[in-house]
């Protein structure tokens, strides 16, 4: 679009220097005559800058029109994502007998703390829950590290503390039933469920 705008004014410039050249050798044979060629050159040339002015202008105002347009289409779209993105992960896994936040679990977890510092009235619920292996009483202890673990990192990404309640299932609620790493890598985790209040 700017090309467009450039190539204009300039085809506009080389217009004004030709006639430039034809006024300076029509005033060498007639002044009467070159002062109104004069008159109607400048005109002329008035017009047309008027015109491409207009026309910038116009140019201007779509562009500017279509980049909102985009823009909020992106918006519109990032904020559909977000909210599938919260509603698929919901859950951070941890490996055996460790409460520490994984890696790879970081960006779920931004992912929700971002939702609760937009949404203030937001509340969530932090279950912690272990595998099978370990006593009940070891396993209800580590379920609610990992619960706060999780609520820690939610602070730091903008959640309130408020807005974070937190509690330990130990290894009561298992997501799978099976005696195996696979069974129990699920089991493992912390889910973050939201309030329906």
């Amino acid at each position: 679009m700017k090309k467009l705008i450039l190539g204009i004014v300039l085809a506009n410039l080389l217009v004004a220097c030709a006639s430039d050249k034809a006024k300076e050798s029509a005033s060498s044979s007639t002044p009467a005559a070159t002062t109104a060629e004069a008159k109607a050159s400048a005109e002329a040339k008035a017009a047309a800058d008027a015109k491409v002015a207009a026309d910038a202008k116009a140019a201007t105002e779509a562009q500017t029109a279509a980049d909102a347009k985009a823009a909020a289409a992106t918006a519109s779209t990032d904020s559909a994502n977000q909210a599938a993105d919260l509603t698929n992960n919901r859950s951070v896994y941890f490996p055996f007998d460790v409460d520490a936040v994984q890696a790879a679990d970081r960006a779920t977890i931004q992912a929700h703390g971002a939702y609760l510092r937009k949404n203030k009235g937001a509340k969530v619920r932090v279950e912690g829950n272990c595998d099978e292996r370990g006593s009940s009483e070891y396993n209800l202890g580590l379920g609610q590290r990992r619960a706060n673990s999780v609520k820690k990192a939610l602070i730091i990404a903008g959640a309130k503390a408020a807005q974070i309640e937190t509690v330990s299932y130990g290894e009561e609620k298992p997501r799978a039933a099976g005696h195996d790493e696979a069974s129990w890598a699920q089991n493992r985790r912390a889910d973050i469920v939201y309030s329906t209040k």
